[in-house]
């Protein structure tokens, strides 16, 4: 995702002793779990029958997918021209011989819907951190629980692989988004301002 100006910079510390909220968050989930890589969340028992959500990690084979993904999140952030990464590149990056990003992503009725991507960003003042690239849920299926299940999934992540915090970058403009991380109690940062140098 390119660089935008003026965005904010969004930050949750892990701290290994997470809050109530987000410990009552994480119990709910780990029931979940079928695994350590993949839970289901059942839809409430209704007469409609709604589908189940599968989060997951992601495989090479999703990679097609969470590409399109990837260019309606940037139809949204109004950049559509600036997605130019191939297929092949990404698949590289992802799962090659020194993959340098990670993802999860979920499912519903055997279809990928929503994906988070991060990368391991190093701070000198902090350590190791996530780095949250991207993440997006389809917008059809926005507002269904789907994105809480994906965040709540990066945080154990985090937790797990001992790194001390999650951050990333939300438009300004994106208030959705920013009253959904309000909910995490993430901290924003509007001081920084991107810079970027593209190579050709």
């Amino acid at each position: 995702m390119l660089a935008i100006i003026y965005p904010m910079n969004s930050t949750i510390p892990i701290n290994h002793s997470l809050d109530k909220k987000t410990q009552q968050m994480n119990r709910e989930q780990q029931s979940q779990e079928t695994s350590g890589s993949m839970y289901r969340m059942d839809a409430p028992q209704t007469t409609n029958h709604k589908p189940q959500t599968l989060i997951r990690r992601a495989v090479r084979e999703d990679c097609a997918r969470i590409l399109e993904l990837v260019k309606e999140l940037a139809v949204y952030e109004k950049a559509p021209d600036e997605v130019t990464v191939t297929l092949k590149h990404f698949e590289e990056s992802g799962f090659g011989s020194n993959p340098v990003w990670w993802a999860f992503v979920a499912e519903m009725n055997g279809r990928v819907e929503g994906f988070a991507l991060y990368y391991i960003r190093f701070s000198t003042w902090k350590g190791q951190r996530m780095y949250l690239e991207d993440f997006l849920v389809t917008e059809k299926l926005r507002g269904q629980g789907m994105g809480k299940l994906l965040f709540n999934q990066l945080l154990i992540e985090a937790k797990e692989k001992g790194f001390n915090g999650i951050v990333w970058q939300v438009l300004e403009w994106n208030e959705p988004a920013i009253n959904f991380y309000k909910k995490y109690q993430a901290s924003f940062d509007a001081e920084w301002v991107n810079c970027a140098i593209a190579l050709t």
